[in-house]
């Protein structure tokens, strides 16, 4: 474009106007933040937030504290209570679940004073008889008890002797170490014949001994040892190898000289029928003992599946009350997180302005803040991971219970200390998107 000069008609050279200005070459590297999208923004926040995480390393640390403990506390407590549960079962499992067991009522003195369970003489041989003619059920044997005093050589042993018959073994799943069990002519026929339990066999023998075809007196009478039973260990908190086991018939004609029973033990042909096989040994007993109001039975019958049960019920609520209470820890450690990441909103106001006022969006702001909450979890959560089950493993050694660790219980553990991030760190990071850019450039 060119100049004239009306009054002279001069010209004037042609003036070169200036580029544009770029502003994109002045502006902060935020601004390319703000351009982007999808995972790239992702990326971009994770490094921002590990940058701001990395500035204060010792306060992150601190911050996570509580979540490396509840996720510690949560893995242990669970693998604990399943080391127990696993010793528990162990220590059940010679309980057989479809077997029933019947015992004497309590005698009733003056005044109507109860003597306790057992003390009324209320079993016969033939309720154990009539029991065994019911439908569903696979076997009876009635049980006297006696306290007898063995005799072997130079060696006494006390323990318990039991008269039984032959359907036992397989009511109380007894193996055989040697030899073999009580036939049903040695019931019959009232042998003297014994099978004993490995602490007797110890105690009289010696460890290793083969007592089979030996003699022992019991209480003064001689016994045939004609079976060794293969070791069970601790019962219901008794040992169950503390034992003799003699024919019924020659208990009662030999040692007890009585004819009721201490008990009657029977197995139902499979856990669904347990209860049905109870309400008709109930009713039946009833109708034997000429009982119309149950509230007067003279006899209960134990349900060992209800035993286990119940057992199982108590583990698992205690199992859910550990870890209720461990759970506490990471509530505790959110809260911390939520507290550490207000404090940092308050610290960065001034850098939050500063990005928003140059093109940040807030969501890039909460979405880091997210993260840098995510990650103090999930950092907490991974240190938790290996402190909870090295503790576990310490305190089991002392305590000689079985470690068990369920891969469920780590995941569940770490799932939730992420979560607990995501819940805290929600409201600071909302707190920092919405901060007004012109009152936080104003804050020193």
């Amino acid at each position: 474009m060119s100049f004239l000069r009306p009054e002279t008609g001069a010209q004037h050279a042609t003036v070169p106007q200036p580029a544009p200005l770029d502003r994109s070459a002045f502006l902060p590297p935020v601004h390319k933040y703000r351009r982007a999208r999808g995972f790239s923004a992702v990326y971009q926040g994770t490094r921002s937030a590990l940058r701001a995480l990395r500035a204060n390393a010792l306060r992150s640390l601190l911050t996570s504290l509580g979540i490396i403990i509840g996720v510690g506390a949560v893995i242990m407590m669970i693998s604990i209570s399943e080391g127990n549960a696993a010793t528990i079962n162990q220590r059940l499992s010679a309980l057989n679940p479809t077997q029933l067991t019947v015992f004497p009522g309590s005698a009733r003195g003056t005044g109507g004073v109860s003597s306790g369970l057992g003390s009324a003489q209320s079993l016969t041989l033939d309720d154990a008889n009539a029991i065994a003619q019911l439908p569903h059920v696979t076997a009876v044997s009635p049980l006297i008890n006696a306290q007898g005093q063995l005799v072997a050589g130079d060696q006494n042993w006390s323990t318990s002797v039991v008269g039984v018959a032959p359907p036992y073994q397989q009511i109380g799943g007894w193996q055989l170490q040697d030899g073999s069990f009580i036939s049903q002519d040695d019931e019959d026929s009232g042998h003297t014949v014994a099978v004993l339990g490995q602490t007797v066999v110890d105690n009289l023998f010696g460890p290793g001994a083969d007592p089979v075809g030996q003699s022992v007196r019991i209480n003064g009478v001689p016994f045939t040892v004609i079976g060794v039973l293969a070791p069970k260990g601790t019962t219901g908190g008794r040992n169950a190898d503390d034992v003799v086991y003699v024919p019924y018939t020659t208990a009662r004609q030999r040692l007890s000289g009585g004819r009721s029973l201490g008990q009657i033990v029977l197995t139902a042909d499979s856990t669904s029928d347990v209860g049905l096989v109870q309400n008709e040994v109930e009713q039946l007993l009833e109708q034997r003992h000429n009982i119309s109001n149950p509230q007067l039975d003279d006899f209960q019958i134990s349900n060992q599946l209800q035993v286990l049960q119940s057992v199982q019920g108590t583990n698992q609520a205690l199992t859910i009350l550990l870890v209720s209470v461990a759970s506490v820890s990471l509530v505790v450690g959110g809260i911390g997180i939520m507290n550490i990441m207000l404090v940092s909103v308050t610290e960065r106001t001034r850098e939050i302005g500063i990005r928003i006022a140059i093109g940040a969006r807030p969501r890039d702001v909460m979405t880091q803040f997210l993260i840098e909450a995510l990650v103090l979890s999930i950092l907490g959560g991974l240190i938790g991971i290996v402190l909870g089950p090295l503790g576990a493993l310490v305190l089991m050694h002392f305590t000689n219970t079985p470690f068990v660790l369920d891969p469920l219980s780590v995941l569940l553990a770490f799932g939730v200390s992420a979560l607990v991030g995501i819940i805290f760190g929600f409201y600071p990071a909302q707190r920092a998107a919405r901060l007004d850019p012109i009152v936080a450039l104003r804050t020193e």
